[in-house]
């Protein structure tokens, strides 16, 4: 008999575990609030530009390709990608640094702007290619019982987690210029994180970029979406836009389905959640049915920063600058601070520009640029009134974009404009005090401590996304739909195709 499963929300994960089932033979059926397929990674159409809403690059393709490979497709016939040989240049006060996907480049440019670090820097790329082979298997694998932490690759990990080190600590290990630690640590920002605070076992993101390199799909990473979202209708299965979802149906701990926003009941074997982990305890589950997810418990975990968004259509191009361009603030440390501890709207913010025109014609008309603009903040928790502090804090922000970087006279030249501020992250993309990488990778909430795969506190329900392992960012978010997946299969007798099993299975599907 056909089993039948319903997907909240049409993000990433959702999609991935919807496009798997589907292709399974499962009956699928996807719900979604908006009016568009991808969540968080969704494309921004105005006036002939086009945004990625949230992720602007894809780095580990192997994962969506294997992914795709499960569901009897080809990824690449749904996506043209983009290597980018430039990862992205980084602006500090007093130097600029080109970052690049090509090892001897990358050693060349560390020895010119910081002599005697390139032998750093080919430490760091051998200790961590054996750190990522060590910590993949959990990465790839259910982790929702203590005794996982006793299986074979579990143990083998151990020495690979840098317990008691801070991502900033590892880096230390291999270079003695700060600005050149930073440059390999600030990726914890793609976690929400601090790198004096994030576990030094996440040393892998900026690895991953260095060893497999970033890629931009024509047409942006909303792109990703799009393919899966073709991929489930193709396996017969239905993605529902404008339907909201207002409950769980559950009974006695168990959930037997949904209840619409116009109050339709509908039935179901098995419901996956993806949307916003918090968001969706505190709204599609009636207060006093849990007890580890409490209202009044989830406000006491730990979350992720913000970011405050700018999307500008321009009336120009900028072709002699990168794909991506980061600027540091003058004291960065202080800077991270304010956005994770105390809460305090930065007067010298961090920004990251991303200016894909120069890559893909086909985001901005003939001659012009869509340029994408983002700033780490704090998240709500923080109580800044953004009615309040919007104009003067987005105006601050293209001050200093064009005051260090190439991106000049930008006021002048804006076709189309759209903000969304943490306020906006929570009240129209439902996001859990507009937290933007989800819950917090402290030690913690990871792993076994994070909210499981199979939903601890409910019978058939499922959880997919940043908000369960192994964690936010896109390959994570994958490897959570395939890990959900997987147990799903297995409950019914059904197998998944195994992934990469080496690193050179990894490197060659490149």
């Amino acid at each position: 008999m056909q089993k039948n499963v319903i997907v909240i929300g049409a993000g990433p994960g959702g999609l991935a575990a919807a496009m798997l089932l589907a292709s399974h033979g499962y009956k699928v059926d996807v719900y979604e609030k908006q009016g568009y397929v991808g969540g968080r990674n969704s494309a921004i159409k105005m006036s002939g530009y086009t945004f990625d809403m949230g992720p602007t690059f894809l780095s580990m393709p192997q994962i969506f390709e294997e992914l795709f490979q499960a569901a009897n497709r080809n990824a690449h016939d749904y996506m043209d990608l983009k290597r980018l040989n430039l990862m992205y240049e980084l602006i500090f006060d007093d130097a600029q640094i080109q970052m690049t996907d090509n090892h001897k480049k990358m050693k060349e440019e560390i020895e010119r702007l910081y002599p005697g670090n390139g032998e750093g820097y080919e430490r760091f790329m051998k200790d961590t290619e054996a750190k990522m082979a060590a910590l993949l298997p959990l990465l790839q694998g259910q982790m929702n019982r203590f005794h996982h932490y006793l299986k074979p690759e579990a143990i083998r990990a151990l020495p690979h987690l840098s317990l008691g080190k801070t991502l900033y600590d590892v880096l230390g290990k291999y270079f003695t210029d700060e600005k050149l630690k930073l440059a390999f640590t600030f990726q914890s920002k793609y976690l929400g994180m601090s790198p004096w605070e994030c576990p030094g076992a996440f040393s892998i993101l900026s690895f991953m970029e260095h060893a497999y390199g970033i890629f931009h799909p024509i047409g942006g990473v909303n792109q990703l979406s799009q393919a899966m979202a073709k991929v489930v209708e193709e396996h017969q299965g239905h993605i529902h836009l404008n339907q909201g979802v207002q409950k769980l149906w559950i009974e006695k701990k168990r959930v037997k389905g949904i209840i619409l926003e116009n109050g339709e009941r509908i039935g179901a074997d098995d419901v996956i959640i993806n949307g916003d982990f918090a968001h969706a305890m505190t709204n599609l589950i009636d207060e006093g049915t849990l007890k580890k997810y409490a209202v009044k418990k989830l406000e006491k975990k730990k979350y992720s920063c913000s970011t405050f968004m700018i999307y500008l259509g321009i009336d120009k191009q900028y072709k002699d600058l990168p794909h991506h361009t980061i600027v540091f603030a003058e004291d960065y440390k202080k800077n991270v601070e304010e956005i994770t501890k105390t809460l305090a709207l930065s007067e010298d913010p961090s920004i990251y520009i991303q200016n894909p025109s120069v890559t893909d014609p086909t985001l901005a008309p003939e001659g012009k640029s869509a340029l994408y603009i983002l700033a780490p903040v704090p998240n709500n928790f923080s109580g800044v009134n953004w009615d309040e502090k919007q104009k003067a804090f987005r105006d601050a922000v293209l001050k200093i974009v064009e005051k260090k970087t190439g991106f000049k006279d930008l006021e002048s030249h804006i076709e189309v404009e759209k903000i969304i501020s943490p306020k906006q992250w929570e009240e129209d993309v439902l996001v859990y005090k507009g937290a933007t990488f989800n819950l917090g990778h402290q030690l913690t909430q990871m792993m076994v401590l994070r909210p499981h795969n199979k939903f601890e506190e409910l019978e058939n329900c499922w959880l997919v996304g940043g908000g369960t392992h192994p964690g936010s960012g896109l390959p994570t978010i994958l490897e959570s739909s395939r890990i959900t997946t997987k147990l799903i299969l297995k409950r019914d007798g059904q197998l998944l195709n195994e992934p990469f099993k080496t690193m050179k299975e990894m490197e060659s599907a490149l």
